[in-house]
């Protein structure tokens, strides 16, 4: 592994990517400590203790996503979260609206207009998000005081600007990685933001074994499960079912294409974290709205009813999940397309009539392999609720951050593993099966 890291620097063109990479993100760190004018942050985190680190309300889970920076009032306050939720967006009304569909067809200059229907979308989510950030910040009032010391229509205005231009300006970070560091920007941009809680988490552990409030014992089983736990997420994560295509020959002219073996790589898990992301927005949307009305009978017993750990909070939080896999497995997955489109080119699944036989073949497959990888993502995403109650655990491990953390690493690590294998240097693994050694 040591000898593997430093390869990266003898290659000039490798060594160059990493640094624009670890550049771009210092940035991006000491910008979120850069707070938006006119706010006691003080007042916010009265507001978000205990939301931020257990994900209570909707707000807490929001700033485990900004990396802390919603948290501090910073001018990255609203993080890429306009980007990632205009993207989903766009992404699903590709699978409904054929003007998307027919984009989504054409390639590379569709996808070019894509991205920039994208990039229009984010700068009006942001608006809005910005707008009722500052309408709460107006509205918030802690024991010292107010959240906001001149509230009105000029702080409003400077509030929003402010952080809708650093929401394009971390849009803008991430393509500069894209395009001229190494791994995928925007999720570089989450990545750095989530992980960045780990250090203080674990000081936090450690000061608790030191001071008796956590035994060594219950300390290193922490970090066993931890360990357990993150590989098994990269198992599923890499875990792929591999349907068989054989392309029939073909003579065009003097030249003879196809006859060649080949198959469908389906992820186990498809859908990745946007169903836990989806899951955790509904079921925290009615607690955080239940804060605003504290005098309410009602609304006090729905915050108990969908208290992360609560019986019928954690079976709501299972099942949704488990369909929002299915619901976005089917929606970026046209087992009836990929039919068609080997039907078009020659290709045949063995033992599978080209048509509809290929199509309900490849669903059956899909629903198949859906369920468990859904059900073990459902399980970490359970886990930090159990990790708190049972060892005490001061900070949030599981989860959308520990998914998005393995997902980002690994794609990282491919990238940088294909950039030392095509140089002919050993890449980090010797018996891996990274997806750049297998390429």
């Amino acid at each position: 592994m040591l000898k593997s890291i430093t390869n990266i620097f003898k290659i000039p063109d490798l060594k160059k990517k990493v640094l624009i990479t670890a550049f771009i993100l210092v940035i991006y760190r000491l910008g979120s400590f850069i707070p938006v004018p006119g706010i006691n942050a003080s007042i916010l985190k009265e507001f978000l203790q205990g939301g931020a680190s257990s994900g209570n309300n909707l707000f807490g889970m929001f700033d485990l996503f900004v990396g802390g920076n919603f948290g501090r009032a910073s001018v990255f306050a609203l993080g890429i979260m306009p980007y990632i939720t205009t993207s989903i967006v766009i992404q699903l009304l590709g699978g409904v609206l054929p003007f998307f569909e027919r984009l989504r067809k054409e390639g590379a200059e569709g996808q070019k207009k894509i991205n920039q229907y994208t990039r229009y979308g984010t700068v009006i989510v942001a608006a809005f998000q910005a707008i009722g950030f500052s309408i709460f910040l107006m509205n918030l009032e802690g024991q010292s005081g107010a959240a906001v010391s001149n509230p009105g229509f000029l702080f409003m205005l400077t509030s929003v600007i402010t952080m809708v231009t650093g929401v394009m300006f971390i849009m803008w970070l991430g393509e500069q990685i894209t395009d001229h560091g190494i791994g995928n920007g925007i999720s570089l941009i989450i990545f750095a933001g989530i992980i960045a809680r780990y250090p203080r988490g674990f000081i936090d552990m450690f000061n608790m074994v030191r001071v008796g409030a956590m035994s060594i014992f219950m300390a290193v089983v922490v970090l066993v499960v931890m360990v357990a736990v993150t590989a098994a997420v990269v198992l599923v994560t890499e875990g792929e079912r591999k349907i068989p295509v054989q392309y029939a020959k073909r003579i065009i002219g003097r030249k003879v294409y196809g006859g060649q073996s080949t198959h469908i790589p389906l992820k186990v898990n498809t859908a990745g974290v946007i169903p836990i992301i989806f899951a955790q927005s509904i079921l925290m949307f009615p607690r955080t709205i239940a804060t605003f009305f504290k005098d309410s009978q009602f609304m006090t017993a729905v915050v108990q009813w969908l208290s992360p750990g609560a019986f019928l909070y954690t079976v709501l939080y299972i099942g949704l999940i488990i369909f929002f896999a299915y619901f976005y497995t089917a929606m970026v997955l046209n087992p009836v397309e990929m039919a068609e489109n080997m039907k078009k080119y020659g290709g045949f699944i063995p033992g599978r009539k080209p048509g509809k036989s290929t199509s309900d073949y490849i669903n059956n497959v899909l629903v198949r392999i859906t369920l468990p990888g859904a059900t073990f993502f459902a399980f970490v995403a359970v886990l930090p609720q159990f990790m708190q109650k049972w060892a005490n655990l001061p900070f949030y491990f599981g989860g959308t951050g520990l998914i998005i953390i393995v997902g980002v690493a690994l794609d990282t690590l491919q990238q940088i593993e294909s950039h030392l294998v095509m140089r002919h240097y050993e890449g980090f693994m010797k018996k891996g099966k990274l997806r750049g050694r297998r390429g």
